[in-house]
């Protein structure tokens, strides 16, 4: 079952870094960010990684918790998270199952070669479940004051 916007998010389960579980019902009564990145230690998604860092004080005062999501296994995410001193947890989806769910598996081109990547994306999920609203194949710049805004706004509307 895939994600839509104004639905309630399907059932999943996974694990993030700190031995932390997270699913769909775990941040029941709190806003969520999920953010896709491709690859641990590449510089889109380092980037990404230190602007959620660096406004993640913003985040948790407006009552949103940050997730980020790759393929990478849980020993990459430790290793990513200790470097860039995230204060945040990443989730390990290993078998793609949450990559999935929410579309974000794509074909894509590097070098020539055809390869099946993640396409950079971030979801909104509100304290009631429902997916809030989604940015799909996003650049980095600007993107992280975006969202920033629209959970903002979201916690205006509560």
């Amino acid at each position: 079952m895939a994600v839509v916007v104004n639905k309630p998010i399907p059932e999943f389960e996974a694990l993030a870094t700190s031995g932390i579980k997270v699913s769909n019902q775990t941040h029941l009564g709190q806003t969520v960010v999920l953010y896709f990145y491709p690859k641990d230690n590449t510089p889109g998604c380092t980037t990404e990684a230190m602007q959620f860092r660096d406004k993640y004080k913003d985040f948790v005062k407006a009552g949103a918790h940050v997730f980020g999501v790759s393929r990478d296994n849980m020993k990459s995410h430790d290793d990513f998270k200790t470097k860039l001193e995230l204060p945040f947890e990443l989730i390990a989806d290993t078998e793609e199952k949450m990559c999935h769910m929410f579309g974000v598996v794509k074909n894509k081109i590097m070098y020539g070669k055809k390869v099946k990547g993640i396409e950079r994306s971030t979801f909104l999920i509100g304290a009631d479940g429902v997916l809030k609203q989604e940015w799909r194949g996003l650049k980095v710049p600007g993107h992280v004051e975006d969202v920033l805004k629209a959970v903002k706004t979201l916690k205006k509307a509560v």
